[in-house]
């Protein structure tokens, strides 16, 4: 067994030393096209890869009102990861094709499920091949009788809308809206109905963390960026966002990864807080 664990982002170097040592996980999604990503992992994928559906797999039933992609169910959310082989103190990886947008999300779900030694593939499928480092079209078989360890308690808490609500413009609640600035701005929505973002937001994309190789930024860079963005804003104030609670969960990982943690996903995001029009909504000029 491999003695490293790996919390937050892992190399495709280190994690060719051990793959059999790893539940792997291929998360890619396109979210124009959500059945693009199961189509792809067919056609080739890292091995061992399982794949796990973004919608499906890493979220729940939509009524609506709960936005994009609710949480899924803890106990089948742990279900399905222990029939991939999951059990507490076993490295979890997730890669995808889009820099960790949505491979984040599994990285914070298993952290909510309790299960501490997960890493995102710094820099994805295409890190990956960019080594020239096999593929395959193999798909591994599911445990028929998985483990029934409980992976808990729990290292992440989401926030609820009516929470975030309660503590607009206070100085214990700084939200930080992950999603493009045109869409921050509410210049255009090309998902939800309501353009804008929540009063008093600050905006960090997603894609800032990122080198233009599709890797995350040192983590010193990392560091300094989201400082300067947040002042003297204590960290367990940060209450991430996104479209649906997604892509904040990279901002989440850029954080831990450069040592900044203790902050909190807002998962519901913006599709379920423009459900309600009850909720203010601000837009910027």
């Amino acid at each position: 067994m491999h003695s490293d664990l790996f919390s937050d982002l892992i190399s495709a170097q280190e994690l060719a030393t051990m793959l059999d040592d790893v539940v792997l996980v291929d998360a890619r999604h396109d979210l124009a096209k959500p059945e693009a990503g199961y189509a792809g992992y067919l056609a080739t994928h890292i091995p061992t890869a399982h794949f796990l559906h973004q919608d499906r797999d890493l979220a729940g039933n939509k009524t609506g009102r709960n936005g994009r992609h609710p949480l899924p169910s803890a106990d089948s959310l742990a279900q399905t990861l222990r029939s991939l082989g999951l059990v507490p103190g076993k490295q979890l990886v997730v890669y995808d094709t889009a820099g960790g947008a949505f491979a984040a999300r599994l990285w914070w779900l298993a952290r909510w499920l309790g299960h501490e030694p997960v890493a995102v593939l710094d820099g994805g499928l295409a890190a990956w091949e960019a080594l020239k480092l096999p593929m395959t079209d193999a798909v591994p078989a599911r445990l028929a009788e998985a483990s029934s360890e409980r992976f808990g308690p729990a290292l992440e808490a989401p926030k609820l809308a009516d929470e975030v609500l309660a503590q607009l413009g206070s100085p214990a609640q700084t939200v930080v809206d992950a999603r493009a600035a045109e869409r921050y701005r509410g210049e255009v929505e090309p998902l939800d109905p309501v353009a804008g973002h929540i009063p008093g937001a600050l905006n960090r994309p997603f894609v800032t963390n990122l080198r233009p190789d599709g890797r995350f930024k040192p983590a010193p860079v990392l560091r300094a960026e989201f400082l300067a963005l947040l002042g003297d804003r204590p960290l367990s104030s940060i209450v991430h966002q996104c479209g649906s609670g997604v892509t904040a969960c990279h901002n989440m990982l850029a954080m831990h990864a450069a040592g900044l943690e203790g902050t909190h996903l807002y998962a519901g995001s913006w599709s379920e807080w423009c459900s309600d029009p009850a909720r203010p909504v601000e837009k910027t000029a």
